[in-house]
C-alpha cells in the first residue's frame, strides 16, 4: 500500500477516535429522583423539603447540575408521584460521593417523614 495512503487512513481513524472521545467525555451521569409525599403532607412541609434539595448543589461540589418540577403531565398515570429532580453528575465517583455526603444525609432526614414512595434511575446520557 502506498505510504501516503497509508498515512491517510491512519489520520482518518485518529480523528474518528478523537471525535468518539470528544463525545464520551460530554456525557454526564444524570441521577433522576421521584417522589410520591405522603397524603397528609402540607404544601408548606413539601416546600420544606424542595427548599433543602435545591440548596444541595451549594453544599455539593460534585454537583454539576441540578433542576426539578412538579409533574402537570394531563396523561395522569404518574402513580402519584409529582415532584422530579434532576442531579447532573461528572461522574459514578461523583454520584457516589454525594449519595454519602453529609448534607445529602441531612436532606434525607428532612425528607423521610414526608415521603411515601421514592423512585430513583440512573443513567449515562446518550
Amino acid at each position: 500500500m502506498n505510504k501516503l495512503i497509508l498515512l491517510s487512513i491512519m489520520a482518518i481513524l485518529s480523528i474518528g477516535t478523537v471525535n468518539a472521545q470528544q463525545t464520551n467525555s460530554s456525557k454526564v451521569l444524570r441521577h433522576v429522583v421521584l417522589f410520591k409525599f405522603k397524603d397528609n403532607t402540607t404544601p408548606a412541609e413539601i416546600k420544606k423539603v424542595t427548599d433543602a434539595f435545591e440548596k444541595l448543589p451549594t453544599q455539593i461540589s460534585q454537583i454539576k447540575a441540578f433542576e426539578w418540577g412538579v409533574n402537570n403531565s394531563p396523561e395522569k398515570i404518574n402513580e402519584g408521584l409529582t415532584h422530579c429532580f434532576f442531579v447532573t453528575f461528572s461522574s459514578e465517583k461523583d454520584r457516589d460521593d454525594y449519595l454519602v455526603h453529609p448534607a445529602h444525609k441531612a436532606f434525607v432526614d428532612i425528607l423521610k417523614p414526608f415521603l411515601d414512595k421514592p423512585v430513583v434511575v440512573d443513567y449515562w446520557t446518550n
